[in-house]
């Protein structure tokens, strides 16, 4: 039996990336088969791209075609694979980051990265998208306070809201896989949803 896409999205500091351990454990403590992956990256040369994505300045067309190389890569060696084995994967980021970051963020048309969707992944779509929401203000408040920033994070609140924007955009286009977490609340409370969420979804 083919496995199940789920994937994690958000903008920076919106704090997705304290709720992947528990994720993963939720699923593994079903008996599934899990593998953990994120993007950019996932792959040797993904990881590769994504020191260049993350602090080499490039054109916006440049920096969406990139993010796609690294994602065909991925599908080819990761993805594809654990999910034909039966694997449940669980991505940090997938192609809705890009509609966010490259079409909201940067302004690329988004007629250019349906494209590049449809030709890179043609009908793999997730089958769940957990998106963690904070105001953008909450947001640039965490980044200041984290590790040394790349350079999406040294970006403008501005910024932020367009990617905030878009992926709620995003979110209101494919309501059937997305689940909206308000991400402005103690921990705990978002962690129980999101186990709430995800016991839902394996029933």
């Amino acid at each position: 039996m083919r496995g199940k896409f789920i994937t994690l999205e958000g903008m920076d500091g919106a704090g997705k990336s304290s709720h992947i351990d528990n994720i993963l454990a939720t699923l593994r403590n079903r008996g599934l088969e899990v593998v953990a992956t994120r993007e950019p990256g996932g792959t040797e040369l993904g990881e590769k791209l994504r020191e260049l994505l993350l602090h080499q300045a490039m054109h916006a067309e440049t920096e969406t075609l990139l993010m796609f190389a690294a994602r065909r890569e991925h599908i080819a060696e990761v993805i594809e694979p654990a999910l034909a084995h039966g694997a449940w994967v669980v991505s940090d980021r997938f192609t809705d980051a890009s509609f966010a970051y490259q079409c909201g963020g940067r302004g690329v048309e988004r007629s250019k990265v349906e494209v590049l969707e449809q030709w890179v992944q043609q009908h793999l779509q997730p089958d769940l998208t957990l998106l963690f929401d904070v105001p953008v203000e909450v947001s640039v408040a965490r980044l200041a306070a984290a590790r040394t920033p790349d350079k999406f994070e040294r970006e403008s609140a501005e910024f932020f809201r367009r990617i905030r924007n878009g992926y709620l955009s995003r979110a209101e286009a494919h309501p059937q896989r997305f689940r909206l977490i308000d991400g402005n609340r103690p921990l705990e409370v978002v962690r129980q949803e999101v186990v709430n969420i995800l016991k839902d979804f394996c029933a």
